[in-house]
């Protein structure tokens, strides 16, 4: 069955980090880091809804000014997160505009900018046709691990330690909702927007009882079925799937509990690597992993799949060292655990 998220990194693993995750069926993407996006259209740019930032060093934000240019203008509302210190981050970037002109836009742009600390979250507005002046009103709210959530996903996090703060991610789907080709053709319905509003109905858990009504095509009339009956036929309900995205961070203890209890079971793990083992105090002085170390993270939360990026420009050339020390160190950790299911080690594709 065709997954409904496909994530890919943007940039080959030399270059800047980051995950763009569109939707299948629908207008829409989410993405992890801004950094060096340059890849992306205007036309993938414009179909985020919400941007998931792990810190913002330079590699992982100087994106932020591509999207908001692309974005101004439009009638949208853009949702980023970020770790303590995102809200003055954001704001300063802000700062660094005149806006005078802004008020003559026909549709307003509007960001809601959101704060992850320890214990809660802090989110604030900020609006195109206000140039962009920090309004006076927050709103905070407790933390639980939870970033955001709709009828059929949830992004998760956690707080990492690269020196600063630094988020690890996770977007998972409740369920998945496979659509039946020959469902649909006994039916007489082609593909269209009316599936993802079908779908929604189901991630909402709507009544099976409700009238579910649609558009077949074009100049037709509205065909009405009952929500149970139409999913009976067209659609197949299979477990949701789960990406996470670590990159920056240290290696220690408490890292390392972190990381494993969020990513535990995904069924793709994007993990950076930026150093060889052999390198490792080098690693630790500068608070990022291995390939060796990701190996390990990859085997010890059973993830099904992983692919490796964010390599140090030292090792031009020797891409195949740093994942086969992946791969080695994951085997390595599956022989001594055979219960943790296998996966994979994926070398990172340009975007």
């Amino acid at each position: 069955m065709r997954p409904s998220i496909h994530p890919r990194l943007i940039n080959g693993p030399f270059d800047d980090p980051g995950l763009y995750i569109p939707f299948f069926f629908q207008n829409r993407a989410i993405i992890f880091d801004l950094g060096d996006i340059s890849c992306l259209s205007a036309r993938e740019l414009l179909k985020i809804s919400h941007a998931f930032i792990t810190h913002t060093h330079m590699d992982h934000f100087i994106g932020f000014d591509r999207l908001l240019r692309t974005a101004l203008g439009r009638d949208k509302t853009l949702a980023l997160f970020g770790p303590a210190g995102f809200l003055q981050n954001v704001e300063g970037k802000l700062a660094g505009y005149s806006w005078n002109l802004v008020e003559k836009y026909n549709y307003p742009l509007t960001l809601k900018i959101t704060e992850i600390n320890s214990r809660s979250t802090i989110s604030r507005r900020y609006r195109c046709r206000d140039k962009f002046i920090a309004p006076d009103k927050s709103i905070e709210q407790p933390f639980n691990g939870i970033l955001y959530e709709e009828p059929g996903l949830l992004v998760n996090a956690a707080i990492l330690d690269h020196g600063i703060p630094s988020l690890g991610l996770a977007i998972k789907e409740h369920f998945h909702v496979n659509i039946l080709k020959e469902g649909l053709k006994k039916l007489g319905l082609e593909p269209g927007p009316w599936l993802a509003d079908f779908k929604q109905a189901l991630y909402r858990r709507s009544d099976p009882d409700s009238k579910f009504s649609l558009l077949a095509g074009p100049g037709q009339k509205a065909q009405h079925y009952r929500l149970g009956d139409l999913s009976a036929k067209i659609a197949l309900i299979t477990p949701g799937q789960k990406i996470s995205y670590i990159t920056d961070v240290v290696y220690n203890q408490s890292n390392a509990a972190k990381i494993v209890k969020l990513v535990e079971a995904s069924d793709h793990l994007f993990i950076e690597a930026v150093f060889l083992d052999d390198d490792k105090d080098m690693a630790a002085e500068k608070k990022h992993l291995t390939a060796r170390q990701a190996g390990q993270l990859a085997a010890a939360a059973g993830v099904r799949q992983f692919s490796i990026f964010h390599f140090s420009p030292r090792y031009f050339g020797e891409e195949q060292r740093l994942n086969e020390e992946a791969r080695l160190a994951y085997e390595r950790q599956m022989t001594e655990d055979p219960s943790s299911p296998p996966a994979s080690p994926r070398q990172a594709e340009d975007g």
